[in-house]
């Protein structure tokens, strides 16, 4: 009679992986390799603006917006009235009914 389940060692020289551990192993660095070249591919496409092309932009349209205001002398007052009065909203902290004193 012959027993299947006979007690055996176990040690590292008796338990390895095998073959199947190392296809399962070497499939996943084969997937990670084509990840990193697809990811580095993608990247490569992006087309971020650069500094200069920001800066360009931003004299462009500083420039266009003086223009106007030579062109029109008396709408520059109202405008810059606006801008202040809005940063002047901007900066103040908003305060609820709660805070005021008012009970519900």
């Amino acid at each position: 009679m012959f027993v299947l389940a006979d007690p055996m060692p176990l040690n590292d020289d008796t338990v390895t992986p095998g073959f199947l551990g190392f296809g399962v192993f070497l499939a996943l660095v084969v997937a990670v390799v084509f990840l990193i070249r697809s990811m580095n591919k993608q990247i490569g496409r992006i087309q971020a603006p650069r500094e200069a092309d920001l800066k360009q932009q931003e004299w462009e349209a500083a420039q266009t917006a003086k223009a106007d205001a030579d062109a029109r002398p008396g709408a520059d007052v109202k405008a810059g009235a606006d801008v202040k009065a809005k940063a002047r909203a901007d900066a103040k902290p908003e305060t609820t009914e709660k805070e005021n004193g008012a009970t519900a």
